[in-house]
This record gives C-alpha cells, structure tokens and sequence, in this order.
C-alpha cells in the first residue's frame, strides 16, 4: 500500500470549506480533517508540511493541445514579435541555428498581426521568402485559423490563380491583384498547408510530449484533455502508439483523454468499429470524445457570425463543417455512445452546432454530454438555449487578455455584452469548465483564473473589468477548473475535489489565491504538485 499524507495547509474543498490536512492511500483520498487527525491515521510516513500554504485540486485544463505545447519549444518561437520583420529574423535565426532541424521544411506558431506595432497585417509568402525560397515555410497565426507559406510551400500546395475557389472546401486563401495567391491561406486550406511539412519521428515526438507535459505539471496542472491526435504533426496511429508506450511504461504521470479530429464521418464510422477500445487506455490514459472544428478564430476574423463583422463588412467568417456533414459525425458518435465537442466561437457556429446536437438529444436530455469549445460570442436566447439543453461549455476565460480589445469593433457593444459570458452560463445552470487552449495561449493555469475573476488584461485594464457583470469569484473559477473539467470526463465522483474517494492531484501554491489581490493570482505559482498520491514535481 502506497501512502501519502500532507499538514499544514489550507486545503480547499468547495466554496467557503477549507481543512489543514488530507491522508490517501493507493493515489486516492481517505481522510481530510486536522493535523491530528491525519497524523493519527498515517502511521510512520513523513507527511508534505505545507507550511500554511494554500492548496488545490490539481487543475485540469478542459481543451489544449499538448502536443503542440511540446512542437513550439521544438520550433521557432515567433509568438509575442512585434512586426513581420522581427518575425522573419527570428526564423532566420532559427534556421542558421538549427539547421538539421530545418532541411526540409520549417513551421511554427505565433503570430498575432494585431499584436504588430508598425503595420498590422498580416504577413505574405514574400516576407517568408526572406528566410528562404528554397524550403516550404510555413508560419501560422496563434489562433492556428490562419497560416501563411512561403513560395515554394505555395508551389507544393498546387494553388494558382486559375485554380478553382472551392479546392479547399471550408478553406480560403488570399490573392494579389493578378489573382495570384499571397501565401495567406485560412482553416481546412491552412490544415492543407501545414500537411506538407513531414512528420516528426516518434523518438521526437516523444521528447515533445514529455517536455510539454513537464510544464504541465510544474504550473499546477495534472489532468489535460488534449486534442493532439489526428493533427497535423502525427497521424492518429502513431499518436496512439507512442501514447499507449509512455503510459504503459509509466513514463507520464499526468494525466490525459483524448479529443480526436477525423476527416470525415465515414473514417469516424471506421474508428469506431475497429480501432476504438480498452487496447487504446492504460492507467491514466483516456479515451475522449471526437472533436469537431464549425469555424475559425475571432481574431483572425474567420469565426462564423449570423451578422456581418463591423469592421469588415460582407464577411461572416468561415464554415469549416457543413450542418449536414456535422449531422453525420453526431449521429454515428450517438450510434457507438460517443462524446462530441465542438470548437466554436462565432454566434452562428453555436447556434448551428447546438441545433445539431439537438437532433441527437434524448428525451431532451444530454446524456453523452456534447459540449461546445470557446463558446464566445452568444447572446441571452443562446444561452439559455445550452443551458436548457444540458449542454457543456469549455471556456478560455485567458483568451481575454487579446479578445477583449477586438470584440467590439467586430461584434459591437451589445452582442460584446453577452458574449464570454462565464457567470451567466453557470447561473444559468450550465455545466462550465475552464482551459487554456494551449499553445493558442500559455498552458499556465494562473493567469487563465486572473482572467476570470478580473476580467482584466495584464496592465489592470478596464478599471473594473470588462463587461463586470460576468466575473466570477476566485472560488468559482477553481471549481470550474477542476470538478466543472472533471464533469466533462463522466469523473465528477472521483476527480476535482479533495475529498475522501477522490483521487489524491493536488497543487501547493506560493501564494493564497483566496485572499491575495487579483492581479497576484496572475503570478502564483505551484511549489509542489502531486498526482495520485505521489510528488511529481517540487520547486
């Protein structure tokens, strides 16, 4: 038998209960109470002394992407330049660096034209033919909506300006003014375009995961839900096999379910009659559910709307899935007993998904637990239309930070007023989670709770935060972040909370999140982070 036990601390176990010591047995819970009590019950290990310290239930992060986390410390890291020339020298540099790593292509993610302090446009394939005109390059936009190669990747795609405008259906790209095309290319045509580039080799790949999972759990997380395979850096069979190795070698302690992309219904229909099964899990390894994209980004404006953008008349964004397509993948998901989860942004792409999901409800009720991912822009009939439906909701409350200074431009005041609606979907009674989309944004929990409580971006602006209304309480937010993710798993039970019968993930935080002023939360950080009763990881 396996022991843990930790005192002195400030064990949080819902809103307003709080314990200083927890005991568990074989990575799971089995008694919470005072230091005496554990003391009493934990014979001659050596408890965790918290020292005062706050503690948490690991978080679990709702949607990221690990993998990706683990490809951008692999890559050039162009996120946070200011200009496409800082971009290009970064990746210059990179390859004069890295030369092995670039021979046959080069890809990263990160950049953010808004972000661009000279022009803010959005790069072409002539500023990617500064670095080279020899490889494909191909850089995307952090959203990952929007992606823009090189010449030569442009050659390779086999797209020229006689070719016809729906080679890519749910993709688009840009042109010049003779109808050539710039090298900007969006949704299932920038998925085209990252496909060129070969995949990474297993022993990489697992570098990368393991790396991207480190990071994880030194920032307090210890269960993600990850849609990694079916991507574009590894087919799903190799993702699946190097997976199902670290877990049954035990090199992972964190704790991870798949969300899994298929190209079409009838590939999905494939997966579940051959491959989909107990041979897939091992341990702290899930199977999750299938994941959907309807459209694109906000910021990259290709996120579907049921208006025009305000400030891009004629554009409503991008339908990545037809509803007839989208119908298809529901029901064979209902069919085989399948979760759904959708990624979702526009207000038009919520409305379209959760009338899908409606078609496959059961007696009204949701009880394969279809969610939507983002769920930003929405009004007050949206919303109460998921929650009456028992729909799960998977927000990115950090995705604030940059969003809060579009928004209105591109969906204006009123419909910017019920969008992120964070406390409204959970008084509502909806079934709220928390994640980090990451890379998209940093997979650091920390400043993703910042977010939603403050509603702030890092300077503290606007005073009071934006659209206050919706901000939540620090309380709230964790519990989003933990039994609201661990809902999402069919865990709710045994995960997400520090309770006797639940698993023993927890983080030990330098600082109390409880109390300490909001824009403190953005900065904490865990000193010790346990998964199943075991210290994985300790400052």
């Amino acid at each position: 038998m396996e022991k843990f036990a930790l005192i002195n601390g400030k064990v949080y176990q819902g809103q307003g209960r709080f314990v200083e010591a927890l005991y568990a047995e074989d990575g799971v819970i089995k008694l919470t109470g005072t230091n005496r009590q554990v003391l009493d019950a934990c014979g001659d290990i050596r408890p965790l002394d918290c020292r005062g310290k706050t503690v948490i239930p690991g978080l679990n992060d709702s949607h990221m992407h690990l993998m990706g986390v683990g490809v951008g410390m692999y890559e050039a890291n162009i996120t946070g330049v200011t200009s496409v020339e800082e971009m290009v020298q970064r990746v210059r540099d990179f390859l004069r660096d890295h030369p092995e790593r670039c021979k046959n292509g080069i890809h990263s993610v990160g950049w953010n034209q808004d972000s661009f302090t000279k022009e803010k446009r959005m790069p072409t394939r002539h500023d990617l033919d500064q670095i080279s005109t020899q490889i494909p390059i191909v850089l995307e936009r952090v959203c990952g909506h929007v992606a823009t190669g090189n010449t030569r990747a442009v050659q390779l795609m086999g797209v020229t300006k006689d070719s016809a405008p729906d080679l890519f259906p749910g993709g688009t790209w840009e042109t010049e003014a003779d109808g050539t095309p710039n090298g900007i290319f969006t949704e299932n045509a920038a998925a085209a375009l990252c496909h060129l580039l070969p995949s990474y080799t297993p022993d990489v790949l697992e570098e990368m995961f393991l790396q991207a999972a480190d990071y994880a759990l030194a920032h307090g997380v210890t269960s993600v839900q990850s849609n990694d395979a079916g991507s574009a850096w590894a087919s799903r069979e190799v993702f699946f096999s190097l997976l199902k190795k670290l877990y049954d070698q035990e090199k992972c302690p964190l704790r991870y379910r798949y969300q899994i992309s298929f190209p079409s219904p009838e590939v999905f229909e494939e997966y579940c009659k051959h491959i989909r099964g107990p041979e897939l899990e091992t341990g702290r390894l899930k199977l999750g559910p299938i994941k959907l994209f309807k459209d694109g980004s906000l910021g990259g404006r290709t996120a579907l709307m049921r208006q025009d953008y305000q400030d891009d008349p004629g554009n409503r964004g991008v339908e990545t899935i037809t509803n007839q397509e989208m119908a298809d993948f529901c029901r064979v998901a209902d069919r085989y007993g399948i979760q759904v989860v959708t990624h979702v942004i526009g207000d038009k792409a919520v409305e379209d998904t959760v009338a899908c999901y409606e078609q496959v409800l059961r007696d009204g009720k949701n009880p394969l637990r279809h969610g939507l991912v983002h769920c930003q822009i929405t009004d007050r009939p949206l919303l109460e239309r998921i929650a009456k439906d028992d729909i799960l909701v998977m927000y990115q409350p950090i995705f604030l930070d940059y969003d809060m200074h579009a928004v209105t431009s591109r969906c204006g005041e009123a419909l910017s007023s019920t969008s992120y609606a964070f406390r409204t979907m959970a008084q509502l009674g909806g079934h709220v989670s928390y994640g980090t989309d990451s890379p998209v944004e940093d997979c650091n929990p920390f400043p993703n709770l910042y977010s939603a409580v403050a509603r702030q971006d890092q300077t503290g602006w606007p005073e009071g935060g934006f659209f206050p209304q919706e901000r939540v309480t620090v309380e709230e937010a964790v519990d989003a972040y933990t039994i609201g993710s661990a809902y999402n798993e069919f865990q709710e039970d045994t995960k997400g909370r520090l309770l006797p019968g639940y698993l023993a993930d927890l983080a030990v935080l330098d600082t109390d999140i409880f109390t300490c002023p909001p824009a403190a939360i953005r900065d904490t950080l865990p000193v010790a982070t346990v998964v199943g009763g075991r210290v994985v990881w300790e400052k």
